[in-house]
């Protein structure tokens, strides 16, 4: 008797995926509940397990192509019988002869590459088993390729006599379906665009109060808390006594009402394999700064294997994206829909500035807050920034709830 594997609902906006890839071939055996493939939505990358035991019988959906929310994908052959266990394990090494392996080349076992390393292993022409993975349960992820790179041997410089000659093989093309995520996020910026009119404003803030407290706490810090202050956290704190302050700020046009929200569920921007992901520190205006690098480090490390869910995605009421990590210096960030704007870090640069009527060196962030003018005046998004810039420069506002 053969069981259907279905995509399952994924929420009410979600009504088609793209299947990634699939984790087992026709003819494998699964465990139920063992994951069998892996789709690509508008919002996230997810497992689909195995709704039985048994053999994977037919695999009706490929890679790469769509499917319907609650269609069937594939067919799972719960009469097959389950393997054989394992033979027990002979004598030890220095008294019996190793076996053969299976197969010729006496690779090892093939690893598991997640979708973002497979295109980036293509791109450059290597192998999976040159990369080392650092991917939950040895998974292969787009950063250990890129690492792979940048850990490779210069190449002998080009020979001058041939010198600006390009050759036939060395230009190429490649096309690709854009992937769910990628799509929606084009949607989404490209209708903030059309349906808000944004405006940025900018101011730069002084890092030193945060960087000498960060310096003075960091390892009792760690010690305690099991995760390193990083600055995020106090903009997050920063950008949640400005939310308070400014409720506007912190509000949605919904149709022809402005709702105003008395939390702050603040969305920070993480760089994920397959583009950006946003997801939400609910009510943040009651986390401590240990509470909020905690949740941010996970954040982090689950969107690099595209285990974020869903809930964690959704809503939001503002939202903090950092450029700095990149080596931004200055950019105008977007508003995420429906939100009513979006606070930018920036690099931290030593730059010289005027203090006590002299110039002196210090270490200075520019941000920047790109806001809806429907919802929000200039004064009172200038009040805002400066109402985060005050936060940072003197940390001790935010322990005192100045």
């Amino acid at each position: 008797m053969a069981t259907d594997l279905q995509v399952p609902e994924l929420g009410e906006s979600i009504s088609e995926v793209q299947i990634a890839r699939w984790l087992k071939s026709p003819g494998e055996y699964v465990e139920q509940d063992e994951p069998v493939v892996e789709i690509d939505s508008d919002k996230a990358t997810l497992e689909v397990p195995a709704p039985v035991a048994g053999v994977l019988a037919e695999v009706l959906v490929g890679a790469g192509e769509n499917a319907r929310v609650g269609g069937v994908i594939a067919r799972i052959d719960e009469s097959a019988p389950a393997p054989a266990p394992a033979a027990p394990a002979g004598p030890p090494a220095s008294t019996k002869k190793a076996a053969p392996r299976a197969d010729e080349n006496g690779a090892p076992k093939k690893q598991r590459v997640m979708p973002a390393a497979k295109r980036a292993l293509a791109e450059r022409g290597i192998e999976p088993g040159a990369v080392k993975a650092t991917g939950r349960g040895g998974r292969i992820l787009k950063e250990d390729v890129l690492q792979h790179r940048e850990e490779e041997p210069a190449s002998a410089p080009p020979n001058p006599s041939f010198a600006g000659i390009v050759t036939g093989a060395q230009r190429r093309e490649e096309a690709r379906p854009m992937t769910p995520m990628r799509r929606r996020i084009a949607e989404r910026l490209v209708q903030a665009q059309q349906t808000a009119a944004l405006l940025t404003t900018f101011n730069e803030v002084d890092m030193s109060a945060a960087i000498a407290l960060r310096k003075t706490h960091q390892e009792a810090f760690t010690a305690k808390h099991g995760v390193k202050l990083g600055f995020m956290s106090f903009f997050v704190k920063a950008a949640v006594a400005a939310l308070q302050e400014f409720p506007g700020v912190n509000a949605q046009i919904r149709d022809d009402q402005i709702v105003e929200f008395n939390y702050c569920d603040i969305g920070i921007a993480i760089s994920s394999g397959k583009g950006l992901v946003v997801p939400v520190l609910r009510n943040a205006e009651l986390m401590r700064f240990a509470d909020i690098e905690r949740a941010i480090a996970d954040f982090g490390e689950r969107a690099r294997e595209n285990k974020i869910t869903l809930d964690e995605l959704q809503g939001g009421t503002f939202t903090i994206t950092n450029g700095g990590v990149f080596g931004s210096l200055l950019s105008t960030p977007i508003v995420n829909p429906p939100q009513t704007a979006v606070l930018g870090m920036h690099a931290i640069q030593d730059r010289p500035v005027a203090a006590d009527g002299a110039v002196v060196i210090r270490p200075m962030m520019y941000v920047a807050l790109t806001y809806d003018h429907r919802m929000v005046d200039g004064r009172e998004a200038v009040t805002f920034l400066k109402r985060i810039k005050e936060c940072v420069e003197n940390p001790g506002r935010l322990l005192l709830d100045l």
